[in-house]
C-alpha cells in the first residue's frame, strides 16, 4: 500500500517539506534545498543554498534579485522533465500564472502529490496553459475562493479601456499592474486588441519586459514614462506599478485616468477607496469557477488549500466527495494588490 502524501509532505516552520526529497517548495525563508514554482516575489526568496526552478522562472529570479543572491546551486528543469530527489520522482508543469510558472508534481512510492503554485485557467499569451495531473493530493491555492469572484473575458476589459482612451482622448490612462506577469499579459492584450501605438512604462517594470522580449515574449514599441514630455502622454496608455499610481510620481501625467487590473477590482468598494476612475477585472489566479473545475479535473480524493479562501473551498471539495485541508502556510500572499 502506498503511503498517504501527509506522511511525506510536510508543513513545517520553514514552509511545504516534502521529506524523502528533501527539498521545501516555495519556503518563505531560506532553506538548504528549494523547488520554486514562479519568480514572484512570496514564492522566489534569495538565500537558499540549491534552487530548482524553470528556465524562465530562474532567469526572471535573476532579473529581480541579482544573480549573485540566486547562489550557486542552481539546478533547472523543463517542463515534464522529470528528475529523482531523496527516490521521489519531481517534475514541473505549466500552471498559467505567468512566464515560467510551474506546478510541482512529485511521485513516491506510489503516491502522488501535486502543488498548483498559483494558477489561472484562461489563455495568456505571455506563458503556457495549465495542465491539470491526475493525483492523489491536490494542493490548491484559492486566492479568489468565493463565489462572488468570476472573473469577466479578458478581452472585454481591454475594450473597456480601449473605449475610454477614444471617449477622453486629452487624457492620459495610467493602468496600476504587476511587474511581472500582469504587465507582459497586459501588454500582450493591447495588442491583441490593435492598440499599436507606443506604450509608455515606469522604470519598474521595463527590466522584466526587457526579460521577457529576450525570452522571446514580443511586447511592442515601449517607452520610459518618466523621460517623455507630458504632451507626448497625452492620450497615451501607461504601465505603473499599483503603489506609483496614485502617488507624486502620477501627477506629472496629463489628467490621469486612474486604472487598476487585478482580480479585486470584482469588488466595488476596493476600486473606490483606491480611488480608481476604471477598475479593471484582470486576473492572473483562478477564480472560482475556475478553482472547482480544476478540482475536479485532477480527480483528487483530497485538495489540501494553502491560501485566500480556504474554508470556501474546503466546504466545495466536500460537496465534490473529496476531503479537504486547510494548511495556512505563512508568508503568501500578494506584494501588492495589482498582482491579483
Amino acid at each position: 500500500m502506498s503511503p498517504h502524501p501527509q506522511t511525506w509532505l510536510k508543513v513545517l516552520p520553514q514552509g511545504l517539506f516534502c521529506e524523502p526529497g528533501g527539498f521545501f517548495i516555495d519556503p518563505p525563508a531560506a532553506v538548504g534545498r528549494a523547488v520554486i514554482t514562479h519568480a514572484h516575489a512570496d514564492h522566489a526568496r534569495p538565500g537558499h543554498d540549491a534552487v530548482l526552478a524553470s528556465p524562465e522562472t530562474m532567469a526572471l529570479m535573476a532579473v529581480r534579485m541579482g544573480e549573485e543572491r540566486l547562489g550557486t546551486g542552481r539546478q533547472i528543469l523543463a517542463y515534464g522533465e522529470p528528475i529523482t530527489l531523496g527516490g521521489v520522482r519531481v517534475w514541473l508543469q505549466p500552471a498559467g500564472h505567468c512566464l515560467g510558472s510551474a506546478q510541482v508534481a512529485m511521485e513516491w512510492q506510489g503516491a502522488r502529490a501535486v502543488v498548483s503554485g498559483d494558477y489561472k485557467r484562461v489563455p495568456d499569451p505571455t506563458c503556457l496553459a495549465f495542465e491539470p495531473i491526475a493525483c492523489d493530493v491536490f494542493v490548491t491555492e484559492a486566492t479568489f475562493g468565493l463565489p462572488v469572484f468570476r472573473h469577466p473575458p479578458p478581452a472585454g476589459e481591454i475594450a473597456r479601456l480601449l473605449d475610454s482612451v477614444r471617449l477622453f482622448p486629452e487624457r492620459t490612462h495610467v493602468v496600476g499592474c504587476y511587474a511581472l506577469g500582469k504587465c507582459q499579459r497586459l501588454l500582450a492584450l493591447l495588442r491583441a486588441a490593435g492598440w499599436d501605438r507606443p506604450v509608455y512604462l515606469h522604470g519598474a517594470l521595463l527590466p522584466l519586459c526587457e526579460a521577457y522580449g529576450r525570452m522571446g515574449i514580443e511586447l511592442g514599441d515601449l517607452r520610459p514614462a518618466t523621460v517623455a514630455a507630458k504632451a507626448e502622454l497625452v492620450g497615451a496608455i501607461v504601465l505603473a506599478p499599483p503603489s506609483a499610481i496614485a502617488d507624486r510620481w502620477a501627477r506629472r501625467l496629463s489628467d490621469p485616468v486612474v486604472c487598476l487590473a487585478s482580480g479585486w477590482m470584482r469588488v466595488r468598494q476596493r476600486a473606490k477607496a483606491r480611488g480608481i476612475e476604471l477598475p479593471l477585472v484582470l486576473s492572473d489566479h483562478a477564480d472560482w469557477d475556475e478553482l472547482c473545475a480544476t478540482m475536479q479535473e485532477v480527480a483528487a480524493p483530497e485538495v489540501w488549500v494553502t491560501h485566500g479562501s480556504e474554508e470556501a473551498l474546503i466546504h466545495e471539495a466536500a460537496k465534490q466527495g473529496r476531503r479537504g485541508r486547510a494548511l495556512r502556510l505563512l508568508g503568501y500572499g500578494d506584494e501588492e494588490e495589482g498582482s491579483a
